[in-house]
């Protein structure tokens, strides 16, 4: 009987795909690390806080590294084709920094998100060359990206489930080693608490398991928004936990425990209220001088609080959390008194008592 033998070699496929993986690499090695910046508390406490500032990456936000790692990813399983759309279910950044990546390979590409999506955030990605395709419900992203990808013979990318696979957690300068090779000459560099913000989970899990794998005694916390249900579900050790309506801060927060979300990676949740994610980027903004998104200030917030239960306990040390994509996205939502009053959010209490805080007061819940 004669072998039987099927050889699908596409010699300009292949030639196509060598010369996206080095365009996509090449950025990276163009752009230099992100900073680790000090937010100053009072010295006599003895603890170091430190953000991350990934809003300087090239599109403007720590979803870069994502996209990079996605696209990286896509192209070497063989999911992405010259002349076919990449589509995705995004609330903004991420989709901000796929567009980026898709006309660096010269593919088209389309973003599918909820119609509340900031105008700013549009802009960007038709900047990009992308396309924006908007729903009324953001539980809808996922099942009209699949339906395009489908109608299109694109790739639906899909953020959501292959964020923790996309992503080297062992290294390849991912943000784990990063943070850890920044922090090497501090006070404290192995930081006795890392602060991270969910949308995808990727960026959890990433740290988590770096954190893991190198054997550092860092434990992790995931800070989440109102209308969200990550924290529901991690405490209910729940996989099929769902909560309705979408987020107000743009970029974490989902309506269902996405794939990519790791829940025994991870030590510690927090729920912040929006009003006091909004205050804490205001005090962000008098302290150094950065606008940053509502993320940034749900990260930033929990820290703070960590940082006030460490003083409380006479403990010394560093904590960390990320500075997640530039203000300027967002002046006609987390920085407008009009947005505020329209979204019923009060964050004078909470702005008060962080700058209360900061002067020397105890944590406003203490």
């Amino acid at each position: 009987m004669d072998a039987m033998d099927v050889d699908r070699t596409d010699l300009e496929y292949r030639r196509w795909l060598k010369e996206a993986v080095r365009k996509v690499q090449a950025d990276n090695n163009r752009s230099a690390d992100t900073h680790l910046l000090r937010f100053p508390l009072p010295a006599e406490w003895g603890i170091d806080l430190y953000l991350k500032d990934e809003s300087t990456h090239p599109t403007g936000s720590l979803k870069h590294r994502l996209a990079r790692s996605l696209f990286l990813y896509a192209l070497c399983n063989g999911w992405i084709h010259p002349g076919k759309p990449v589509i995705e279910a995004s609330s903004g950044s991420t989709a901000v920094s796929e567009a980026y990546f898709a006309q660096l390979i010269g593919v088209p590409f389309i973003a599918v998100m909820a119609r509340s999506t900031s105008k700013a955030k549009i802009e960007l990605i038709e900047f990009h060359g992308g396309s924006c395709h908007l729903v009324d419900d953001p539980a809808e992203v996922y099942g009209t990206s699949a339906r395009l990808a489908a109608e299109t013979g694109g790739h639906y990318m899909d953020q959501f489930t292959y964020a923790e696979r996309a992503t080297d957690w062992r290294g390849n300068n991912n943000i784990a080693e990063s943070i850890f090779a920044q922090l090497s000459l501090e006070p404290h560099p192995e930081p006795s608490w890392i602060v991270a913000t969910a949308g995808t989970g990727g960026t959890s899990a990433t740290i988590a398991r770096y954190v893991h794998y190198q054997q550092f005694d860092t434990r992790i916390c995931v800070a989440d928004p109102e209308n969200s249900c990550f924290f529901d579900g991690w405490v209910r050790h729940d996989p099929e936990a769902v909560c309705s309506g979408g987020s107000r801060i743009e970029g974490i927060g989902r309506p269902r425990m996405e794939p990519s979300f790791v829940p025994g990676a991870i030590d510690r949740m927090m729920k912040v209220p929006d009003a006091a994610s909004i205050a804490a980027i205001r005090v962000l903004e008098r302290v150094l001088g950065k606008k940053a998104g509502a993320s940034t200030g749900t990260g930033l917030w929990s820290a703070l609080r960590i940082s006030a239960e460490m003083r409380e306990r006479g403990e010394r040390g560093s904590v960390v959390t990320l500075i997640c994509d530039p203000g300027d996205r967002y002046l006609d939502k987390y920085y407008s008194d009009a947005w505020l009053a329209e979204q019923r959010l009060d964050i004078a209490p909470h702005l008060q008592a962080l700058e209360a805080y900061l002067a020397g007061a105890d944590w406003p819940e203490a």
